[in-house]
């Protein structure tokens, strides 16, 4: 068990560890059998063959790896049953429909002993008990990386949230993790993974998501190997749900902000972007943050305090980060003569006092903010920038394409 941090589905985790690590074979000692399944003695009748039970794991085995699959098969005869347990729970698993083996179909967990007890019946209907003990290797918090997982459960998103997976420790088996991490929704909607660095995999759908839709994420990845001896410490399931289609369109050269829920135009807003050596990127945002009141430094985008382009404001009302390097939708009392006419922002996006209310009001995370009309474009990493690559690029990010 890992030390400060809560382990998730710590049963399906002790199952598909154990799976992994049994890797002696132990036989049955049968009256006529010899204690490796040899030749029947003299009194036992020669037409039935001898019981023999081979588990991946041995018996009395120590630090075995979590990673390891735990199964046992049968040789003259068939299992009926395998029970997997620990302090920490039973691992689950099943046999197979003609007796021969049994799988767990879970993963065990670091530093923890584990008793595995099988019954099986001998072709001649002689049952059999036997019981193997063995404990998995322990893990530190440096050897487990744990998974963060956007949307939060239950939350209500926009229609460009994309599943963002956050780890703490670097994951370089993408592929491995990746075929355990899985998003599945109502309406089914395609879409792919993308692996934004070595601590970060983004999923969106082909298009965005329809307005509505019931979405479940699966992060399985609790013993899972990561790479370089480090192992998944967590699994994570959530579900959240997407509100309506609201899309805001900006256009920088006309400074107009056309706001749509569900494809009805239901207004059309007076803005201002970035002026001169300040251009407000193009591209496909997605808002990320909102705040009733937040203060603007200029210092924290770079430029400095005293220059000719500085600010400390801080009290900017209904801010909305659309992304990562500063750039928000803002209400911007100070440029109202400007709204609707030039751009003269530091590359935020400022409306009236009254305006920005509104959409504030109106807005969640996840909501999409179509800009046009600069030179600037707006990158994948800058925020939730997963729209800004056609799908088919867009893909070629996981590891598994």
């Amino acid at each position: 068990m890992s030390q400060s941090r809560p382990r998730l589905g710590a049963v399906a985790a002790l199952a598909m560890a154990a799976v992994l690590t049994l890797t002696a074979c132990q036989s049955d000692d049968l009256p006529g059998a010899s204690a490796l399944g040899g030749d029947p003695s003299p009194s036992a009748s020669e037409s039935v063959p001898p019981l023999k039970l081979v588990s991946s794991i041995a018996k009395g085995a120590k630090d075995v790896p979590v990673d390891r699959e735990l199964s046992v098969r049968a040789t003259g005869g068939s299992i009926e049953s395998v029970q997997v347990t620990s302090p920490a729970g039973k691992v689950p698993g099943e046999v197979q429909a003609d007796g021969t083996r049994w799988a767990a179909s879970g993963r065990l967990e670091p530093g923890t002993s584990y008793t595995m007890t099988t019954v099986a019946e001998r072709s001649d209907g002689t049952r059999v008990t036997r019981t193997a003990r063995f404990s998995t290797q322990a893990l530190t918090l440096d050897q487990q990386t744990y998974p963060s997982v956007a949307p939060l459960a239950g939350e209500t998103v926009g229609v460009g949230m994309p599943v963002i997976v956050t780890f703490d420790l670097p994951v370089t088996d993408k592929a491995t993790f990746e075929k355990h991490m899985e998003v599945t929704s109502s309406p089914s909607q395609p879409g792919a993974w993308h692996w934004i660095s070595d601590t970060e995999a983004h999923w969106r759908p082909k298009s965005y998501w329809k307005a509505g839709t019931d979405v479940h994420v699966d992060v399985d990845i609790n013993s899972v190997p990561a790479g370089k001896g480090i192992y998944g410490q967590e699994s994570r399931e959530l579900d959240f749900h997407v509100g309506d289609a609201h899309i805001y369109r900006v256009n920088a050269q006309t400074h107009q902000m056309k706001v749509f829920s569900n494809g009805k135009l239901l207004r059309t807003l007076p803005i201002t972007t970035g002026k001169p050596g300040f251009t407000t990127r193009s591209g496909v945002k997605v808002i990320i943050e909102k705040f009733d009141v937040k203060r603007m430094n200029s210092e924290t985008v770079g430029i400095p305090a005293g220059s000719a382009d500085s600010y400390d404001i801080d009290d900017v009302q209904w801010a909305m980060r659309v992304t990562y390097s500063g750039e928000f939708i803002h209400a911007a009392p100070w440029s109202v003569g400007s709204q609707g006419y030039a751009n003269v922002s530091h590359g935020c996006t400022g409306m009236s006092t009254a305006n920005a209310a509104w959409l504030y009001a109106m807005s969640r995370r996840g909501d999409v903010v179509e800009y046009t009309g600069t030179d600037r474009p707006m990158t994948l990493t800058n925020g939730y920038g997963d729209w800004n690559e056609s799908f088919r690029q867009y893909r070629q990010g996981s590891a598994l394409s």
